[in-house]
């Protein structure tokens, strides 16, 4: 993970080092050798994101950091979108979330969640789903919105269940449960989100340079206060990726104008955006030569 990159580019070995520093381990280690089972622990896979990511727009920044008219991320993504903004350094947003990693993992232990994802059925059945679920004080909620037929439940493990049996009732295609150690994204986060609130309003954001399409509102933020507010609120409240990806378009000037760029591990999102912005231009940069490629035709 990001190993191929920190021995090309001296601008992403320089920000994974950074980040080693500020949390006191070898972040980069982990990500370069695993072992898995502790790379995949809540607490080190978030900051080992972010720090992926951050180290893909060390990189490519100074070729395609003027043309960014506004920044996304899926979950813990969102605080990379803050660093590509210039609201976060990356040092003090990878402390951030691993502060988060830790605050989840904690209320997935303290009340115990789950979540699965629906595959083929749209959104609002998924929610009637969970609502027909939710009984007797246990919960179950429609937590990511990824696309238009692809919706992940979160929620209390008996409630979550329901859901899944009553999705497909209604004729999800698949209902497939995550390995999680919370349920992230619905209000059992409720006291990881209270806990995080105070690291937020410790941490020193400044005004993003261009709007972070909040996952809360789907609504471009454009100021720090506004910003801290809503990465505390994203935690209890749904990832609503559909329309973010659809206000990011339109921030673009329209689909066919919109060149999205994925910056990190993976080609999830790319996919995602495919299916939610067709007419769009998708570019994923997570590898050595992934980037090296880009950076040949900036």
């Amino acid at each position: 993970m990001a190993k191929d990159l920190a021995a090309r580019f001296p601008a992403a070995r320089e920000t994974l080092h950074a980040i080693d520093d500020v949390l006191g381990l070898s972040l980069s280690r982990l990500m370069f050798d695993g072992p898995e089972e502790e790379l995949t622990a809540t607490h080190n896979a978030q900051p080992a994101i972010l720090a992926h990511s951050a180290a893909v727009f060390a990189v490519v920044a100074p070729h395609a950091g003027r043309h960014v008219v506004a920044a996304a991320g899926h979950s813990v993504g969102e605080y990379a979108a803050y660093v590509t903004a210039g609201a976060l350094a990356p040092t003090d947003a990878a402390a951030l979330v691993r502060r988060r990693g830790e605050l989840m993992h904690q209320a997935g232990t303290e009340r115990p969640g789950t979540m699965a994802a629906v595959l083929g059925l749209a959104t609002a059945d998924v929610e009637a789903a969970c609502r027909e679920a939710s009984s007797n004080g246990s919960i179950a909620v429609a937590a990511n919105l990824n696309a238009p037929d692809q919706t992940v439940v979160s929620g209390d493990p008996d409630a979550v269940a329901r859901a899944g049996q009553a999705c497909r009732a209604r004729g999800a295609k698949r209902v497939i449960p995550l390995k999680v150690s919370g349920a992230f994204h619905s209000p059992l986060m409720a006291p990881a989100a209270h806990r995080l609130h105070g690291a937020l309003e410790q941490a020193p954001f400044r005004d993003p340079a261009f709007p972070v399409i909040a996952n809360a509102t789907a609504e471009p933020v454009r100021e720090a206060v506004q910003a801290r507010r809503l990465l505390a609120d994203q935690l209890t409240a749904p990832v609503r990726w559909v329309a973010c990806m659809q206000q990011a378009a339109r921030l673009a000037g329209g689909e066919e104008r919109a060149r999205f760029v994925e910056l990190g591990p993976g080609k999830v999102l790319a996919g995602l955006v495919t299916r939610i912005v067709p007419n769009a231009e998708v570019v994923s940069l997570g590898t050595a030569d992934e980037v090296a490629t880009f950076l040949e035709a900036a």
